[in-house]
């Protein structure tokens, strides 16, 4: 049996998708998937044995320079190997209109959320068979049911099993590594600078040794003014996913916000602890073993939104994180990371 599963991005859509394709495998022995991904993404796919193929595509750099992408071929590239081949089935896993798009210009049948349950209700009109799989559940659920729903089996009651195999412990570096995952898109997400500088001083204060990684120039920033204030802080070089899993996999444990690397962490198998404030960990997270959700406790959290409307008093913004100080969080994370 041959599947198409679209899932363009973001990182961690991408991994929360994984989960599902491991059911698939062990529910339909001999299934294969191919897999269209946004370019900067595409090694994960290929992590995962089920997959054959990876058709990268690269959406967010066409929408810059759309004469070029046409013009210099990629576009047509693309078109050609999405159409190369006709599938038993097509999932769109992302239920958005550009994902639907991609849908509907492959070949075979074409599946997906009803318009009740897709992020966006018209990309339910591409597909031609549409499943409702209620809303308000943990992403990697969603497509677990969406998958079992498409490909007729019944739906596992196992934990998830993301199923990847891309890194191993590099050997002497397991037992005092402790990776910071301290960017993420969302300015309502962000722990404070001074709290990360706190952190860092009660890791390497245990003997451990800081690492941060970081993908743009305020990341980078970040990084620096953090790594100045101890000793035993190794601000990482600019890194591939590929590379930053293996960074991953070597350490004792992660300390993160709620996006892609710290999910990557999780689905790595590597002991995590997660801090939340304004978003939850229901809606992003997939229960494992070896990770903590550290949630702040205060009035407006979660309060879900990119703006912080909060006009009151605080030592600390997002105010939310004054409840989620650094003692607090290395309590946990020590603890955690210790049973590794």
């Amino acid at each position: 049996m041959k599947v198409l599963i679209v899932k363009t991005s973001s990182l961690g859509d991408v991994l929360h998708t994984l989960p599902a394709v491991t059911d698939a495998m062990l529910a339909r022995p001999g299934i294969q998937f191919d897999w269209v991904v946004e370019e900067a993404f595409a090694e994960i796919p290929a992590w995962h044995p089920a997959v054959r193929r990876v058709i990268p595509v690269a959406l967010r750099r066409w929408r810059k320079q759309p004469v070029q992408a046409v013009c210099s071929g990629e576009w047509g590239r693309f078109r050609n190997a999405l159409r190369a081949d006709r599938y038993d089935r097509i999932i769109d896993a992302q239920g958005l209109l550009k994902s639907a798009v991609f849908t509907r210009m492959a070949r075979g049948i074409r599946c997906g959320l009803d318009r009740h349950s897709a992020r966006e209700s018209l990309a339910a009109l591409a597909y031609q068979e549409r499943y409702a799989i209620p809303k308000g559940q943990q992403a990697s659920e969603r497509l677990r049911q969406l998958f079992a729903a498409a490909l007729s089996y019944e739906l596992p009651t196992t934990a998830p099993e993301y199923g990847i195999r891309c890194a191993s412990p590099s050997p002497g570096n397991l037992s005092d590594k402790v990776v910071f995952v301290h960017g993420t898109t969302w300015s309502t997400k962000l722990w404070p600078d001074e709290y990360w500088v706190q952190l860092a001083q009660l890791v390497t204060g245990a003997g451990l040794t800081v690492q941060l990684p970081w993908g743009s120039a305020g990341e980078l920033e970040r990084a620096q003014r953090i790594a100045k204030t101890a000793h035993n802080i190794e601000v990482l070089p600019k890194m591939s996913i590929g590379q930053m899993a293996q960074v991953l996999a070597s350490a004792r444990g992660v300390v993160g916000l709620d996006t892609g690397l710290t999910y990557l962490a999780i689905a790595l198998g590597v002991p995590t602890a997660t801090l939340y404030g304004a978003t939850r960990p229901e809606f992003t997270e997939t229960p494992a073993h070896g990770q903590r959700y550290i949630r702040a406790d205060f009035p407006c959290s979660p309060c879900m939104s990119r703006t912080c409307s909060y006009r009151g008093e605080s030592p600390v913004q997002p105010a939310c994180y004054q409840t989620l100080p650094p003692d607090t969080v290395w309590y946990t994370a020590r603890e955690l990371f210790d049973a590794r």
